[in-house]
């Protein structure tokens, strides 16, 4: 493609060189670059492109794209524009031919429920007979294509090229989970969306956005920047969780036709005669075309929500509530997300991805309304991460567990054992006792907290711990098949942990009957 069709759309940009000449492709990785490319020098978390420049050109970048003070070099055009991801975004699309144009894109935005109501729109979608693609934080999929996620949403280049590919293979909609890091960085920017959807906002990656105002603005980007306008000419949804005050504050800012859905506030989308227990859902659902009657194996209100947004999502993109509901009913599980670990010892074995206080909360009051026995409860913090929210955390599960179990979740560069300090600030100041592993009078006692670096070993003996009718929750990690240990990626997946737990238990058990 022409270069200068290729920066068509950037509107401040000063060029030195020549600007008629064939690209070959486009990289921001200069280890990518061939003969012939564009390199856009972008700064990452770790490292910044423009220090990769010279290698770029000797593997036969044709043309640069900088945020720094044009300079000529002998052969290579140089494009300098004032922000270079942006600029990657726009050339990006214009390289693939704008993909998002040629499908029905919905993004999903918000701290907690992205994943499961992806998987609930993608069944929606499915049972609607529409060939259908995710992008999101478990992996990247349509036809028979699995692509597994480095992150929740890609880059701008990698975006386009999937929505290239799928495109190409004859898929018409797309879910794609939008993060705040991914709106902060212009990951979707020149990408059309036909809905967004708003779960929730609640604190996470203060690490990151510093504090929660532009937490907020970077979420408010799809519905207030991207969102408005739609495609194909039928204008833009959002889907907005009513009972959420973010979400009051986000339909004053986007001109998207908005859908609230909630439990507890006037809604378009709403519930009647909801029941929920730990065999799942069930409930009548309200929309503005009528109702239907909803029953689902997800569990929990958090759930009732993930399904009312996808409903509103059907509604707006009219899809017949037959087709809706038999998406609803027809989803089983997502990995990861309150997933179930099936046993003989009479154990309630979940595995969440709850690595929020607000997340976690919600996972530990469901299990609390919904459970007979006694809660324990595994989880620790991110290293590298948000660390105002570890002793909210530990906090939140000293309230609702009888008994807590701190351990690693990926420690990156961090000590775990700091880590897990700072989560015992929030226990601590809830009076509840720390016990030692070796106690043997442990279950003797009505709420206790206990630490393990090791989380292998704090799954184990979660699991060695509880009796029938008790529940162990396995929180943080979810669908992650690794732990992050410094900058190794090691195996870790906390579902095979606790099957073999469960598996050792039973050997146990067996050995003393026998």
């Amino acid at each position: 493609m022409k270069l200068d069709d290729l920066i068509e759309t950037i509107e401040k940009k000063e060029v030195i060189g020549e600007r008629s000449l064939d690209v070959a492709g486009i990289s921001y990785n200069s280890k990518e670059i061939d003969r012939g490319f564009l390199f856009v020098a972008i700064a990452g978390s770790r490292f910044d492109g423009h220090g990769f420049i010279d290698e770029a050109i000797a593997k036969g970048a044709a043309v640069l794209v900088v945020e720094d003070t044009p300079k000529e070099r002998e052969g290579v055009t140089v494009v300098s524009v004032p922000d270079s991801r942006l600029a990657l975004a726009q050339i990006s699309a214009q390289f693939y031919g704008h993909p998002s144009s040629e499908v029905t894109l919905i993004g999903i935005t918000g701290t907690n429920g992205k994943t499961t109501t992806a998987y609930l729109i993608e069944s929606i979608f499915k049972a609607a007979g529409l060939k259908t693609g995710v992008i999101g934080t478990i992996n990247y999929r349509y036809g028979d294509r699995l692509i597994p996620a480095s992150v929740t949403t890609p880059e701008s280049l990698d975006f386009q090229r999937i929505l290239s590919e799928m495109v190409e293979d004859g898929v018409t909609s797309v879910v794609a989970e939008v993060s705040s890091h991914a709106l902060d960085l212009k990951r979707v920017d020149s990408i059309r969306f036909n809905a967004g959807v708003f779960t929730n906002f609640t604190q996470d990656h203060l690490d990151y956005h510093k504090t929660m105002e532009n937490y907020f603005n970077c979420k408010s980007r799809l519905f207030n920047e991207l969102l408005p306008g739609g495609n194909n000419g039928r204008g833009s949804h959002a889907i907005i969780n009513a009972d959420d005050p973010s979400g009051k504050r986000l339909a004053k800012v986007t001109t998207a036709n908005i859908v609230y859905y909630g439990v507890r506030n006037k809604a378009h989308i709403f519930p009647e005669d909801a029941q929920l227990s730990l065999d799942g859902i069930s409930a009548e659902i309200k929309t503005p075309v009528g109702s239907y009657k909803a029953r689902s194996p997800l569990i929990g209100e958090f759930n009732l929500y993930n399904i009312l947004a996808a409903t509103g999502v059907g509604v707006s993109q009219n899809i017949s509530l037959e087709h809706i509901k038999a998406g609803i009913e027809n989803l089983d599980r997502v990995p990861g997300r309150f997933e179930r670990i099936g046993n003989r010892e009479g154990i309630n074995v979940v595995v969440d991805y709850a690595h929020t206080s607000d997340a976690l909360e919600r996972t530990l009051t469901t299990l609390k309304r919904l459970s007979t026995g006694r809660i324990l409860t595994v989880f620790g913090c991110g290293g590298d991460r948000d660390r105002l929210k570890r002793p909210i955390m530990g906090a939140v599960s000293g309230k609702y567990s009888n008994l807590s179990i701190i351990t690693s979740d990926n420690p990156r560069t961090e000590d775990p054992r700091v880590i897990i300090r700072e989560i015992e600030e929030g226990i601590k100041k809830l009076g509840i006792r720390e016990h030692s592993s070796t106690d043997s009078n442990l279950n003797c006692y009505q709420k206790g907290y206990i630490t393990f670096v090791d989380r292998r070993e704090a799954i184990k003996f979660a699991i060695s711990m509880a009796g029938p009718q008790d529940t162990v929750l396995i929180a943080g990690k979810g669908h992650e098949d690794y732990q992050i240990l410094g900058h190794r990626k090691s195996p870790f997946d906390d579902r095979e942990v606790a099957r073999n737990a469960i598996a050792e238990r039973g050997k146990r058990v067996s050995s003393r009957n026998g």
